[in-house]
């Protein structure tokens, strides 16, 4: 009973924080302020998230960690499915796109990435999963774990950057002046839009996020791979798990390929993005979705 209402907390707490955000930056006279503000501070301002509004965002997330620790890693019986993958998931995007408003400001993401959390939080306590097997507890398990949950965060963020850049193209393209930036106050774009860096800034960062994704996908793949061969004799297990995951890598590093080599942009990289990511997603959230809340049987991860 004290965990379902820890979840609760958790969630209420990132929904109020993503209500207020979303009233703030999606209110257009707030906006244009901010905007003016940024731009009288420089090209280098920070965040116009205030140190009060980082230090709530915080909270939950703290409380978000410490839910995600009691599941993962303090009990031997450890129960891992669908809700805590999503959890887990949205938990480290917080913490990224906390991190990455530092740098850039991406407030007007903010709404969006809450939100998303507040419905995760809860989903381990309304779908716990099932008890895994014995091995479950061995170092070499949960580092493969550890890696699958850093690239799943980073592709789900990835795919995040890409559905607003899509919205943000379209909104450029489709009225004049679509040379402005993306930033600027006064130009094309509103709301939350023009909050955000122009669409070149956006798209060197979701390349960026996209590369590291990449390589800690790459290290997955490798450490589970490594970890079937000593467990079960063989290396690779072709399930559509395994073809998804695969699949994804090839759409990745394609999509890599291309953009070093070629130079992709815009609509293509954007599509590619979001092919790779609902790839990914396929391959461990759909199916333990289906088998565990459809099926109502575990499946070995």
């Amino acid at each position: 009973m004290t965990g379902i209402l820890l979840h609760t907390l958790a969630a209420a707490l990132y929904a109020l924080l993503a209500g207020y955000l979303w009233v703030t930056r999606w209110n257009p006279t707030r906006v244009r302020e901010s905007a003016r503000h940024a731009q009288a501070r420089g090209p280098r301002a920070s965040s116009a998230l205030s140190a009060s509004e980082r230090a709530a965002i915080l909270l939950p997330w703290l409380l978000h960690s410490w839910l995600l620790w009691q599941v993962l890693f303090a009990t031997s019986d450890l129960r891992f499915g669908f809700g805590q993958a999503l959890s887990a998931m949205l938990w480290l995007a917080v913490a990224i796109y906390w991190l990455e408003n530092l740098v850039v400001r991406v407030e007007g993401m903010q709404p969006l990435v809450l939100g998303l959390a507040a419905v995760c939080v809860a989903l381990p306590a309304a779908f716990p999963g099932f008890a895994l097997p014995g091995y479950a507890s061995s170092l070499e398990f949960r580092l493969h774990l550890t890696l699958g949950m850093l690239a799943y965060s980073l592709f789900t963020l990835a795919a995040l950057h890409a559905l607003l850049m899509t919205v943000m193209e379209r909104r450029l393209h489709g009225r004049p002046g679509s040379h402005a930036s993306a930033g600027a106050a006064g130009g094309p774009l509103s709301g939350p839009l023009m909050n955000l860096p122009p669409l070149l800034t956006l798209e060197s960062l979701l390349f960026q996020i996209i590369g590291l994704g990449f390589a800690l996908l790459t290290l997955t793949l490798a450490s589970g791979a490594v970890f079937s061969e000593t467990l079960f004799g063989r290396p690779l297990s072709f399930d559509h798990k395994t073809v998804f995951a695969l699949l994804s890598w090839i759409i990745f590093a394609v999509l890599l390929a291309g953009r070093y080599l070629y130079g992709w942009r815009g609509r293509r990289a954007l599509r590619y993005t979001l092919a790779g990511f609902f790839s990914l997603l396929l391959a461990y959230v759909g199916s333990r979705f289906v088998l565990e809340v459809i099926l109502h049987r575990p499946q070995v991860i």
